[in-house]
Order: structure tokens, then C-alpha cells, then sequence
């Protein structure tokens, strides 16, 4: 971009950003190249093209709804809950969200509307720590992997709702080999008695038996996928493929019907399973805290991680689909919106499962709930198709509107989640069709699902989950930290947004960004790895795999910040090169011409200003300038 030069420095400093005219930046114009190209160094940077963009405020909202409030929310939140005792993990779960969840929620829509960049290419803001984005697309694979086979189990669970008779509402006559309760209460209680055996319901022995097979697998066994749920998966991956081939300008239109329908089901159900005789008690365990469960590391850590998946946050797609917004809008509103939601939709959704856990107890006559169910990543499997077996008119209407729900809330996710990979490979590559990339990845998850359709599934989604999903995200969230809140800066960051949207940043905000946020996520990283508690059940190899593939997502960032310290001039020093290469791009700012220049404008105000401020950290810190600007776009 002709004119413009890089205004950045490594550091927080309220001195704002300085002009870098002299030699060691070496920054000219281009005069060879394509014209508005800057040459930083020895690497030349072309002006953005302007992307696509939601055709109103109300898509942007509505996908991002979509995205964050899916399964992660009603498919993992209970499991994650009971497996932790209920209420002692809501609390901590309550908090992280307060103090990293929203935070980091609100950054991410910053940085991607601010920029219009995606999740690897918002890393101009610090070249050195590009690797961030590549690590968490490969995180992102993983999570798309196995979404997509859950939904699959859903689409089972779907077309089996078809039947004259529910199949989970009565006992297999094969199924001797256990006690077995009926989960439809007008088949009558029990179909095998017998005191030596233990006692499960129809509707647990249907997930465990006839959709993965998992009760029939030996030791460390996988098994082999079973060929209804990979007709399933293969469904999954052709409507996520029609949704996407045409961009967000095809998902956004349906992201209205993805994110309310979900809820106007979830609604009924808590009414009807509210209702259910011992669902008092399940809610009761539910938000009743185990005061010494509140100690362990394992709880908080889940916290955070479900805290990640609930939001969808340090995944890249928060950054993705901001990019595509209007440099104007509200994020603000949108981000308070969106977190609400998601944190009313991961208790109400809570609240269900524990209501059914409780009636299941009352059911069974067993009052430790760990012996009703297994925890896992089946329970939902188990808990709502043993309400909806109860249900006394029209049972099975009733599951295949909550089937298809399930399958709405897993669309929504996957397509956010897969959004942001098309993004970030589009802007480092402009020229590839999004059609052509969206069939390769396609292509891709099918085959890998089907690892997630085996009958060890719940095992296998647990073992990828810790190491590629948990460990990933949580060494990534410090780096992305590291990088806005600290390279990039906080004081730069509320400049940024005065800018964009004319709001002075709180200090609230200020503190959880720069310390508050990176601290905790940082003393939950050092202590899960000190105090790990890797999946049972799983194989020593696998566990080495395991590390494998978190190594896979982690060295992206060394390898690429090398790459960047050695694009630098060869005639600095190593630290110079190193704080050159941690600058942002001089690109980087608003990708319309007319607003990058008034930014720059924007910056030298803001640098004069602060200049004549008192330099000390404290004030520094707390200093707001009193010029508002407007931005007319």
C-alpha cells in the first residue's frame, strides 16, 4: 500500500506506535512491483482484496450462535459435568467463562473484524507467532473429525426414530446376559430378572450394543465401523459440502433456521424432563458443589477446556467469521449476546441430562448416579432417548424432532469450525476455489471418521480429545495471548477498537486481557501437564501417539518463527531481527484503503497524545485518551 510504513514496536507502551523511518526499518516503496506493494526488508507485501462479506448484522450473529452454541454445549457440557460431579464442576465452570471465556471471545471478534484477516493470516499483527494459526488448524481437523461422527450417531439415532416402536423403549430378547429394564414406562419395568447381574436400561444397552457395539469389544480392542453409521457419516459430510460450496453467503442464509430451531426443542424437553419422578434430585446434584472436588486441578482444567469448546474460542472460527463482517459492526453487543447465550444453553442443556439422571436413579433404585450411567462421550446418547422412550403420545415424533435438533446444533459447529480452515487457507492462497478446498476437506474428514464410528469410539474420542483437542489448545491460548495482549499490546488493542467502534475499553477488560486471562490459562497448562490424567482404557501406544500429534500442532509455531526471524535483514542482530519479526506487516489495519489511511492518521493522533504522558507503567496502563473519533464508512 503505497505511503504506508510500519508503525509498531514489540511492547505495551501507551506511547503508541512510533514512526520507523530510519534505516534499521527498512521500509520503501515498491516501485517495481504491483502498484500500492510495500517492500518490509526483503519481503513484499500486496494490499488485501477486500473479502466477502454477511449480507446483515444478523447472520454474522446467528452463526456465530450457530457455531458456539452446538455440540459442545449439549453433547459435551453433561458429559464433561457428570464426569467431574455436577455441581463441582457449573462453579468452576461459571468462572472460567467470566474471566477467560468472554475475554478471549470478545478479543478474537476484535482481531478478525479489525483485520478482516483469518485465523492463520490475522498473524500479521505478529509474523513471528504465525504458527499459532497453523497449530490450531490442525486442532481444528481434529474436532471437525470427530463432530461430524457424532452427528452421525445422531442421524442413526434419527432414522431409528422412524420405527413402528421405538428400538431403545424395550429389551432386546438377545440381551440375557444383563438386567435389563424397559426405558418405556407402558412396557412395564423389567424384562430379565436376575439379582447376579447388573442393572441397565434399554436405552443404555441400545447405544452400547446395537449402534457402536462397544459392550461387545475385549481389552484394548477398536473394533470395526459399523456400516449404518458410516452411510451416516457420509450423509453428514454431503450436507456439510452443499452448505459451504458457495461460501457464507450459502451458510449464512440457513444460519437462522440452524441456530433457533435447536432451541424451541431443548425448551419442551426441559418441560417434560423437569417433570420426571427423581428429576429434582438429579438437578440437585447437578448444582450442589463437592466442596473438595473444587481443589483437584482435573476439574478446573476441564473447565477450561469445555469453557473452549462451548464458545468455540481459540479454534480460529470466532476470528474467521468476524473477518467477514462490516469493519463497523457492533461486536461489542454481539460478543455479550453470544456468550449469555451459550452459557444459558450449556446449563439448560445440564439441567436436562441431570433431570433424566435423576429419574434414571429412582428407576434402577440406585443412588449413586456414577452407577447409573457411564460417563462418556455417549451419555447424551443414553440419557435422551431414555426420556423420549417415556414419553406417552406420539414417542416417536418426538424423537425425530430431537434427532434432527442434534443434527442441526452439529451442522452449525462443523460448518463454523470448518469456515475457519477454508478461511485460512483462501488467504494464504487467494487463487484456489472455495469449492475445491471445501471437497478436499470433505473428502479428508469422511476418511477420518471412520476411526470415530468404531465401537471403541467413545474411548478413541476421549484419547484425541486430550491430547490433539485439550493440551493443543490450551499451550496455543497462551501463545495467542502472548501475542495480542503482550507483543501486540493492550494499549493497541483499545486503540483499535476507539477506532473501529468508538468504545473506550473498561479496565475490567484491560486487566483479564493482559493478566488475569494468560495467567490462569497458563497455571492450568503447567499443572496439567504435572498432574495429567490421561484417558483410561487406551493402549501404551496410543498414548505415544497421543504425543505425536500434539507435537505435530505445536511445532508449527518454533519452525515458522524461525522462518520469520530469517526473512529479517542479515545485516541486524539476532534480537533485532527477532523484535523486526514480532512487528506487525505494515498491511496490517483495515483492509479498505480510505481506513487504513485514516487509521494511520489515527495512530500518529494517538502517538502525539500519549507522547506527552506521563511514561510510568501504572499510568500507562490506565491512561484513556479523551479524543473520540468517528469512523464514516
Amino acid at each position: 500500500m503505497a505511503g504506508v510504513v510500519n508503525r509498531s514496536f514489540v511492547g505495551d507502551d501507551s506511547t503508541g506506535v512510533t514512526n520507523n523511518n530510519n534505516n534499521n526499518n527498512n521500509v520503501t516503496e515498491n516501485g517495481s512491483g504491483p502498484p500500492g506493494s510495500v517492500t518490509v526488508g526483503n519481503v513484499e507485501e500486496q494490499p488485501q482484496e477486500e473479502r466477502e462479506k454477511w449480507s446483515n448484522g444478523a447472520e454474522f450473529l446467528l452463526s456465530c450462535i450457530a457455531m458456539s452454541v452446538g455440540l459442545g454445549n449439549v453433547w459435551k457440557f453433561p458429559s464433561t459435568a457428570f464426569r467431574n460431579g455436577g455441581g463441582a464442576f457449573v462453579i468452576p465452570y461459571l468462572i472460567v467463562l467470566l474471566i477467560v471465556g468472554r475475554p478471549i471471545y470478545y478479543l478474537e471478534m476484535v482481531m478478525g473484524q479489525f483485520s478482516s484477516r483469518g485465523s492463520v493470516k490475522v498473524y500479521d499483527v505478529s509474523p513471528l507467532m504465525r504458527g499459532i494459526g497453523l497449530g490450531q488448524m490442525i486442532a481444528m481437523s481434529i474436532v471437525i473429525s470427530y463432530y461430524a461422527a457424532t452427528i452421525a450417531v445422531a442421524i442413526r439415532y434419527f432414522v431409528a426414530s422412524f420405527s413402528t416402536e421405538l428400538p431403545w423403549a424395550t429389551c432386546d430378547p438377545a440381551w440375557t446376559d444383563v438386567n435389563c429394564i424397559n426405558s418405556s414406562s407402558s412396557m412395564g419395568k423389567s424384562s430379565f430378572v436376575n439379582s447376579t447381574l447388573p442393572v441397565q436400561t434399554s436405552a443404555e444397552l441400545f447405544y452400547t450394543r446395537s449402534v457402536t457395539g462397544e459392550d461387545y469389544l475385549v481389552g484394548d480392542e477398536i473394533g470395526l465401523p459399523d456400516w449404518r453409521l458410516a452411510l451416516c457419516l457420509l450423509f453428514i459430510w454431503v450436507c456439510i459440502t452443499f452448505m459451504l460450496i458457495k461460501g457464507i453467503q450459502g451458510s449464512g442464509k440457513i444460519s437462522y433456521f440452524l441456530a433457533l430451531f435447536p432451541y424451541a426443542v431443548m425448551l419442551f424437553f426441559a418441560v417434560y424432563c423437569f417433570n420426571l419422578e427423581g428429576a429434582g434430585n438429579g438437578l440437585l446434584y447437578f448444582i450442589t458443589p463437592d466442596w473438595d472436588k473444587l481443589l483437584t486441578v482435573n476439574v478446573w482444567k476441564e473447565a477450561v477446556s469445555q469453557c473452549f469448546f462451548s464458545l468455540s474460542i481459540c479454534f480460529g472460527g470466532v476470528i474467521a467469521y468476524s473477518s467477514f463482517n462490516n469493519f463497523s459492526n457492533n461486536i461489542y453487543r454481539d460478543a455479550m449476546i453470544i456468550s449469555w447465550t451459550d452459557t444459558f444453553t450449556s446449563l439448560l442443556s445440564g439441567g436436562i441430562v441431570f433431570a433424566i439422571i435423576g429419574h434414571l436413579g429412582v428407576v434402577t433404585g440406585e443412588t449413586d448416579y456414577t452407577k447409573v450411567v457411564h460417563p462418556g462421550a455417549g451419555l447424551t446418547f443414553i440419557t435422551y432417548p431414555e426420556a423420549l422412550a417415556k414419553f406417552e403420545h406420539v414417542p416417536n415424533l418426538f424423537a425425530v424432532l430431537f434427532f434432527f435438533m442434534l443434527f442441526v446444533l452439529g451442522i452449525g459447529s462443523n460448518t463454523g469450525i470448518i469456515t475457519s480452515v477454508v478461511t485460512a487457507i483462501r488467504d494464504q492462497f487467494p487463487g484456489l476455489k472455495n469449492w475445491k478446498i471445501v471437497l478436499v476437506i470433505s473428502a479428508l474428514g469422511f476418511s477420518t471418521g471412520f476411526l470415530f464410528i468404531t465401537p471403541a469410539s467413545s474411548r478413541v474420542i476421549e484419547y484425541v480429545d486430550y491430547y490433539g483437542v485439550t493440551f493443543v489448545t490450551l499451550t496455543l491460548a497462551v501463545a495467542e495471548l502472548a501475542c495480542f495482549c503482550w507483543i501486540y499490546g493492550v494499549q493497541r488493542i483499545c486503540r483499535d477498537i476507539d477506532f473501529m467502534l468508538g468504545l473506550k475499553t473498561s479496565i475490567l477488560w484491560r486487566v483479564c486481557w493482559k493478566y488475569v486471562t494468560p495467567i490462569v490459562i497458563a497455571i492450568i497448562l503447567l499443572l496439567t501437564f504435572a498432574t495429567g490424567n490421561p484417558p483410561e482404557r487406551i493402549a501404551t501406544g496410543f498414548h505415544v501417539l497421543g504425543w505425536f500429534i500434539y507435537a505435530a500442532a505445536i511445532l508449527p509455531l518454533p519452525i515458522l518463527a524461525i522462518r520469520a526471524v530469517l526473512a529479517q535483514p542479515s545485516d541486524l542482530s539476532l534480537w533485532n531481527r527477532i523484535k523486526r519479526a514480532a512487528r506487525p506487516l505494515s498491511s496490517w489495519g483495515p483492509e479498505n484503503l480510505a481506513l487504513k489511511k485514516k487509521y494511520d492518521d489515527f495512530v500518529d493522533d494517538a502517538q502525539r497524545d500519549d507522547g506527552a504522558k506521563s511514561s510510568s507503567i501504572f499510568q500507562r496502563f490506565l491512561f484513556r485518551r479523551e479524543k473520540s473519533y468517528s469512523v464514516n464508512l
